[in-house]
């Protein structure tokens, strides 16, 4: 009889276990919000951004030029990342997504969608994504950051 409990204890504590990892790794690929107040992690991001998004999003986020313009291969360039552009219009989960896997048809770009935005999930960490974004986010205006910020709140309920 004590041979089954400890079985059935040790199959419990994997169970937990296992439970414990998942959650954690589902918490760490869906930030909450991307808050841009840390210093430390813009400054980080900056970095970042400057040796891995700025010559296609420009050196001061201005993206490139005509950008709403398709190209002769059919395909946008890409968009700014300050307060003209459409980065804020999405959730930080989303902008996690992009950065990480890419645009991906149906998922984080409308079917059929082609684009020029490589994944850098094998690149970049998700603390250098996050860092990224927190750098981006720090020249948005505060409206901007608020109604960024109300987005990505408002897609976790």
């Amino acid at each position: 009889m004590s041979q089954k409990k400890l079985i059935f204890g040790m199959i419990g504590v994997a169970i937990v276990g296992i439970a414990a990892i998942l959650y954690s790794t589902i918490r760490l690929s869906a930030p909450t919000f991307i808050d841009p107040a840390d210093q430390a992690l813009v400054l980080q991001g900056r970095a970042i951004y400057t040796n891995n998004c700025a010559a296609c999003h420009g050196e001061a986020l201005q993206g490139q030029p005509n950008w709403r313009e398709r190209m002769s291969n059919g395909r946008l360039p890409a968009p700014p990342h300050d307060k003209t552009g459409h980065t804020w219009h999405h959730p930080d989960a989303m902008l996690v997504d992009m950065i990480k896997n890419g645009l991906v048809p149906g998922k984080t770009a409308p079917l059929g969608y082609v684009s020029d935005m490589p994944a850098y999930r094998d690149i970049l960490s998700d603390q250098n994504i996050v860092a990224v974004l927190a750098y981006i986010k720090s020249a948005w205006p505060p409206k901007v950051l608020e109604a960024q910020k109300e987005v990505t709140l408002q897609r976790q309920n």
